[in-house]
């Protein structure tokens, strides 16, 4: 997981909610091919961001309680919060461009 955060019902209040620069969270699980494709995207992403925004990965199996609470029912799910809010999301395994344009319109 290197460069993005392991999210969990103990740490997401303070990491995401209470965050002052937006969150990517990535939804996932380890049985989830689509999931496994986009986690290399999600940690390049985390790189390209350091300091403007922070991303962090939610194992649904481990938390299916968040996941329920954001109405996660296909993974993987990118959801992106600002100011404690979800702002935007992408569900499935899409291009980092993809991402970046999301993350990028919730920073400008």
């Amino acid at each position: 997981m290197g460069n993005t955060l392991e999210l969990n019902e103990n740490n997401f209040s303070q990491e995401v909610l209470e965050s002052n620069v937006p969150v990517l969270v990535d939804f996932w699980a380890t049985w989830c091919g689509p999931c496994r494709m986009v986690g290399p995207v999600v940690e390049e992403i985390a790189v390209q961001y350091s300091g403007k925004a922070k991303v962090g990965k939610v194992n649904t199996e481990d938390n299916a309680n968040l996941a329920g609470e954001y109405g996660v029912i296909s993974i993987p799910t990118l959801i992106i919060f600002k100011n404690g809010k979800p702002v935007d999301q992408i569900i499935g395994a899409v291009p980092k461009e993809a991402i970046a344009k999301k993350l990028d319109a919730v920073l400008s």
